[in-house]
């Protein structure tokens, strides 16, 4: 059974599949023109829908448009990415548990990245 025969697809895949959209668009958007973009055969209502909640989560922005509204990103994808991760961090009350926690988790790549950008950072 697949989620198209009713199973659920999974926490996010639309949202991420409306955000892909827009960002490949590189322009504002309506409802109708993400709807066509989208590789899942939603109605336009969902698609609205999913537009209207990003907005409310202050992903996507939007203003009028010709016929209702055109939504834009508001971020990029690394800017959605490091939003996530900031909230999650806001989310434990021990910030520096879990700093060190994920510091140690990282590759030696990504740690002489890391120290990197703390030192451009720095001065």
């Amino acid at each position: 059974m697949t989620a198209t025969d009713g199973e659920r697809r999974p926490a996010g895949e639309l949202e991420a599949s409306v955000l892909a959209a827009l960002w490949a668009a590189g322009k504002p958007q309506s409802a109708a023109q993400v709807r066509s973009a989208m590789p899942q055969p939603l109605a336009r209502t969902t698609v609205a829908t999913l537009l209207a909640r990003l907005q409310e989560k202050g992903v996507v922005g939007r203003s009028p448009g010709t016929r209702g509204f055109v939504y834009f990103p508001v971020e990029d994808s690394h800017g959605l990415t490091a939003r996530r991760m900031h909230r999650a961090l806001d989310q434990d009350g021990d910030r520096s548990t879990v700093l060190a926690r994920f510091v140690e988790g990282l590759s030696p790549e990504d740690e002489t990245e890391l120290r990197r950008l703390l030192g451009e950072n720095g001065q």
